[in-house]
């Protein structure tokens, strides 16, 4: 069997992302594909555990990397991999670009050890042997902070990092940007301050323009 689709959404907190995910399932359904949602950190019990630490429990930003890969790895193995294999498109809210946004240039932390633990983590998944896993395509929301804060203010109790203050979130998003750059044929950005409904076009195109609501698994 051919190798599903692995897309990921990405963007700083209060850009909206969650909300198109489901949009996106029932149009790849639509055409006939298998769709598994998933989320980082989290997407396994294991997960789910080490998220509650990272949402809400005080550590420096080495512990929040270390956390977060021990998750990725877990997630990969037991959820996204075995997905793939099947011909699934699994559709994850943030992935490892998020590492690099956050803990990379919001804390500050290294970013070639990032790189490193990323290659280490990703490789060696399902059909990928040897080759570092990565999505197939990065629907990054994007959106000034801002804007993006004052969503926030009107949503739930905040987290450890949603509480972080707006300087904190224009290094994130500054990050994103970056990592946009680096990989503009795997990162599509979608302009997150527009109307839902112009958002939800953005991200539909972006995957058509793939090819990807077509009938059939992705080769």
């Amino acid at each position: 069997m051919s190798r599903g689709l692995f897309i990921t959404f990405e963007g700083i907190d209060g850009a909206g992302k969650s909300s198109h995910i489901a949009l996106l399932a029932d149009a790849l359904r639509s055409a006939g594909r298998e769709v598994v949602l998933t989320r980082e950190p989290g997407g396994t019990p294991l997960a789910e555990k080490l998220r509650e630490l990272l949402l809400h429990e005080p550590m420096d930003a080495l512990t929040e990397v270390l956390l977060a890969f021990a998750a990725r790895r877990d997630h990969l193995r037991q959820v996204i991999g075995p997905a793939l294999a099947k011909g699934q498109v699994v559709l994850c809210d943030r992935f490892t670009d998020a590492t690099f946004a956050y803990q990379g240039a919001g804390r500050g932390f290294d970013g070639e050890v990032l790189s490193y633990m990323e290659l280490l983590v990703q490789t060696g998944i399902g059909l990928n042997g040897d080759l570092m896993l990565s999505p197939d395509v990065t629907l990054w929301f994007d959106l000034p902070p801002m804007v993006a804060a004052a969503r926030l203010a009107d949503a739930r109790a905040p987290d450890r990092f949603e509480s972080e203050p707006l300087a904190f979130f224009s290094r994130v998003a500054q990050g994103y940007a970056d990592r946009a750059a680096q990989a503009p044929q795997r990162i599509a950005r979608i302009d997150a301050a527009l109307e839902r409904e112009q958002v939800a076009a953005q991200v539909l195109a972006a995957v058509a323009a793939r090819g990807w609501l077509g009938a059939g698994p992705h080769g």
